[in-house]
């Protein structure tokens, strides 16, 4: 890679995620985010229990360069990697204070869609799923 690329304002939006955040409803626990140093990517420390099961793991949020690219890719992807050896891909969109987080895809019937209070403290949605499932999630920073 000879050309210096800089992280995009789009991807900076995030940064209101940054800190510890208490996490209830369908799943339980915390997840903390940071920056990765250079800012091109967002970090996500996961410790949740959902369905009576613990879930921990990391997210690298950013966009993808891959080897030989001229230019990162035009959506924000994200890759969970779970201790038990899950991998999970997904897309962030952050438009005002609406965060849609889809599954694999944009436009996937399987997303997160939440808003963030005035404060942007406090983050409410829902996970829909496939065929009506889904649960509601209130992120809160601590």
């Amino acid at each position: 890679m000879t050309e210096q690329h800089t992280p995009d304002p789009q991807l900076a939006e995030l940064d209101r995620l940054v800190g510890r955040w208490k996490v209830t409803g369908g799943a339980e626990g915390e997840v903390t985010y940071r920056w990765l140093e250079g800012g091109f990517f967002l970090l996500q420390d996961v410790e949740l229990t959902q369905d009576g099961e613990t879930q921990r793991g990391l997210e690298v949020i950013g966009r993808e360069l891959p080897f030989g690219a001229d230019a990162p890719s035009k959506d924000i992807k994200s890759r969970y990697y779970g201790h038990q050896g899950a991998t999970f891909d997904y897309v962030y969109e952050l438009e005002g204070g609406t965060l849609t987080i889809w599954g694999g895809e944009v436009g996937s019937p399987a997303y997160f869609r939440g808003t963030f209070d005035a404060a942007g403290d406090v983050l409410t949605g829902a996970w829909v799923y496939p065929g009506g499932g889904g649960y509601d999630s209130t992120m809160t920073r601590l």
